[in-house]
């Protein structure tokens, strides 16, 4: 039966509503967390995903290394692979882009100004099965300092409104980045909360998500259910296939109304 690695770049940075539609699923998983052990070769998985932490995808220690070796096998491989945050920067460096701190550090719901951290798709975007359903702009929570530039070989999907341009990446056919949290659900939120000071007061950082909670649940869930479908492994719904799109028009177009 296929299985899933999720990878963890620190123990309080898990996988949320990624790990929530895995086990409804019935997907089996193996989740490691880098702070106790090793990335395992990703050759017996199905797909990867690989979460955010506080390192750089530009650190000169073995975890890093070790981590952007194991991306590029994944990529090399063909195995789907899904980063977030940290995931997405290190599968960037993985295939020859470059990292490096961001204008602005981007952090929770809104940026300076009180609007919203959005995602705008590109005309790519927009065409590709990740995001059927989804768009074409939409809220993402933030949580991090670097930024990427990209390279030849890797397709933008996705850009920020803000000072950090580049938001969502693909590599190949089915290798994606996301520098935004769309796996974020509320017991992860409390969790970064309680531990990572990044996130300022409190009631404040409570209020804002919570404003949103309902179309992040959405859209987040609306994503990983794409990928899901484009790793093969959400074989029993074609929502997000797009010959079953194109099929479904198809069809409407020869009712007469």
């Amino acid at each position: 039966m296929p299985k899933v690695l999720v990878v963890k770049n620190i123990s309080r940075e898990g996988s949320g509503l990624i790990g929530e539609m895995l086990k409804e699923k019935n997907i089996p998983v193996d989740e490691v967390d880098l702070c106790k052990t090793e990335f395992p070769s990703p050759k017996e998985y199905s797909a990867v995903f690989v979460m955010g932490g506080p390192d750089s995808a530009n650190d000169d220690t073995y975890k890093m290394k070790n981590e952007i070796k194991r991306i590029k096998e994944t990529i090399d491989g063909e195995i789907p692979y899904f980063g977030i945050c940290l995931g997405m920067q290190a599968l960037v460096k993985a295939v020859g882009g470059s990292v490096y701190k961001s204008p602005v550090k981007e952090v929770g719901c809104k940026d300076i100004t009180e609007n919203n951290y959005e995602i705008i798709l590109t005309e790519e975007g927009m065409k590709d099965p990740l995001f059927f359903g989804v768009g074409p702009k939409f809220p993402v929570f933030q949580l991090h300092e670097d930024t990427v530039n990209l390279t030849q070989g890797i397709a933008l999907l996705g850009t920020g409104t803000s000072n950090c341009i580049n938001q969502v990446v693909k590599v190949g056919k089915n290798a994606y980045g996301v520098q935004g949290h769309l796996e974020l659900n509320a017991p992860l939120f409390e969790e970064w909360l309680a531990e990572d000071r990044n996130l300022g007061e409190v009631d404040f950082s409570r209020k804002n998500y919570n404003g949103l909670k309902k179309e992040y649940n959405f859209n987040g869930r609306k994503v990983i259910e794409n990928f899901l479908q484009i790793a093969g492994l959400n074989k029993n719904d074609d929502r997000t296939s797009n010959s079953s799109i194109d099929s479904k028009i198809s069809r409407m177009e020869g009712v007469s109304q």
